[in-house]
């Protein structure tokens, strides 16, 4: 008896990605929400520009691929192309905290009926770990040897608290995947944001916290721990906007 199995929406091409990087499971985790639903065939996903880039060999959906930052720009048209098709795009710190901090608040100001899967590890890891805008305060990166200087290099982007100031944001949540309990909630979270589109409500984002054990120098079992133990106390779990819920509930 099978208990255990490879969600349909998975392709069978082998991860490329460091050893203890949690993209995989995040990678599992939209595929299962999308299998769950049974939107597989009029789903299309946006890959970014990090590690993440290759997206598109993972999902058995159609894959757009846009510029760097640019994702939610990109979901937009989609979506107003063809309002019946299910859009998510999938981005790290860099390419949506970063460069693509624009098009990212612009799409939640707007209320697009668009889901974003983001991926938080505090770092740049494709190009080889320099500071991100959520590098923590005094964290060493390659391009902060010393440490994020709050005082010359000001302090992280925390895009949950950010967003939820914005009318047009719908459903806002901050997850982790550092363990069995939080990979569960995890799971809830991206379900919930995917049927949020599905059922036309509008624009969610699931800020998912995230690790990198070859750019923080660290075994995958230390840096789960270094997530738990220095992330999650400045970027706390838990639903920072559900604007669809408030509205049920009246």
């Amino acid at each position: 008896m099978t208990v255990f199995d490879k969600p349909k929406s998975l392709t069978d091409a082998p991860l490329h990605y460091c050893p203890g990087c949690t993209h995989g499971i995040i990678h599992r985790l939209v595929a299962e929400a999308i299998d769950e639903l049974g939107i597989e065939g009029r789903t299309i996903g946006i890959a970014p520009v990090g590690c993440s880039v290759m997206a598109y060999n993972y999902f058995t959906v159609d894959m757009v691929q846009a510029a760097h930052g640019r994702a939610p720009a990109v979901a937009t048209g989609v979506k107003r192309a063809d309002p019946s098709k299910i859009v998510f795009t999938y981005q790290g710190d860099g390419d949506l905290a970063s460069i693509g901090t624009c098009e990212t608040v612009h799409a939640a100001a707007r209320g697009e009926n668009i889901t974003i899967i983001f991926v938080n590890n505090a770092i740049y890891g494709m190009t080889g770990g320099q500071m991100a805008p959520t590098s923590l305060p005094g964290q060493i990166t390659q391009t902060s040897p010393y440490g994020r200087d709050v005082a010359t290099q000001g302090y992280p982007v925390k895009v949950c608290e950010m967003l939820s100031q914005l009318d047009g944001a719908g459903y806002l949540e901050r997850v982790a995947v550092n363990n069995v309990k939080n990979i569960k909630n995890a799971k809830k979270a991206i379900l919930k944001a995917f049927k949020n589109q599905v059922e036309g409500k509008g624009f969610s984002l699931i800020e998912v916290v995230s690790t990198c054990p070859t750019n923080w120098g660290l075994t995958p079992e230390k840096a789960l721990e270094w997530l738990n133990d220095n992330m999650l106390p400045y970027y706390p779990l838990g639903v920072y906007k559900d604007k669809f819920a408030e509205e049920a509930a009246k």
